[in-house]
């Protein structure tokens, strides 16, 4: 996780903090904050792949989710901000950009495999293999004790229309490409014990059980829907910023 903003010294410490986590996908953009659970579940403003977007335009479509979160307008905020594994630094520096013109006290940044591992994973599972199926990319990461060891990205998604057969065979055929890759990468085993656990399917593609079923076949492994996958992201990086908060309460108070 990686954090920026303002900062408390820039604040006034009379203020109460409010926090609000975002995962703006390519398709859709989520909200969640403390209190209100998921609160916003709208089309994004990004365009093609999610990796390019009109800042404007994705900039007021944040002021118009955030200004429906709790305390808007009476509270500093804090910010937890997914991002995609393999997010390039300038990927990640023009979604930055266009939070800080909400004007946060702080912005914490958070992969979007451990925000699902947060959420989503089981207690004591081990190694954990992350599908996320979006609907214009596919990312495949390998999460250790609540670390990515590995990841792996695909320009694909459960909403293009592949060039040569059908979007199941397509989507599912290429995620389990990128777990055949990071098994060959793999020197501890993690892979194999992950396979062995079940794989962890999140994004909205989860929700196509013509993908999900396609995927189970062709890895020869259990696949684990995570809990209301289209939304698994931001409620787990609701999960780490509620984490956050208290611990800046906790600093307050002492």
């Amino acid at each position: 996780m990686g954090s920026y903003g303002a900062g408390a010294a820039h604040r006034d410490a009379q203020r109460p903090v409010r926090g609000i986590a975002l995962d703006i996908g390519s398709s859709r953009t989520r909200a969640w904050a403390p209190g209100a659970g998921v609160f916003a579940n709208v089309p994004s403003a990004a365009s093609g792949r999610g990796r390019g977007s009109d800042h404007s335009s994705q900039l007021s479509l944040l002021k118009r989710v955030t200004a429906a979160a709790p305390g808007a307008g009476e509270h500093d905020t804090v910010v937890m901000l997914t991002h995609p594994v393999l997010a390039d630094p300038a990927e990640r520096e023009a979604a930055r950009r266009v939070v800080a013109g909400l004007g946060p006290v702080r912005v914490i940044a958070v992969d979007s495999a451990r925000a699902t591992a947060a959420y989503a994973a089981p207690d004591g599972v081990g190694p954990l293999l992350v599908v996320d199926l979006g609907a214009r990319l596919t990312e495949v990461t390998l999460v250790v004790d609540g670390q990515v060891q590995d990841a792996r990205l695909a320009e694909i998604g459960v909403d293009d229309p592949p060039a040569h057969g059908d979007v199941p065979e397509a989507v599912a055929g290429t995620a389990a490409d990128m777990v055949s890759d990071l098994w060959r990468g793999d020197r501890t085993g993690a892979v194999r014990g992950a396979l062995r656990h079940g794989v962890l399917v999140t994004g909205g593609g989860a929700l196509r059980l013509d993908v999900t079923a396609r995927l189970a076949h062709v890895l020869r492994a259990r696949v684990r829907l995570a809990n209301d996958p289209s939304t698994s992201v931001v409620r787990g990086a609701g999960l780490m910023l509620a984490s956050a908060l208290r611990g800046t309460e906790d600093r307050r108070s002492a």
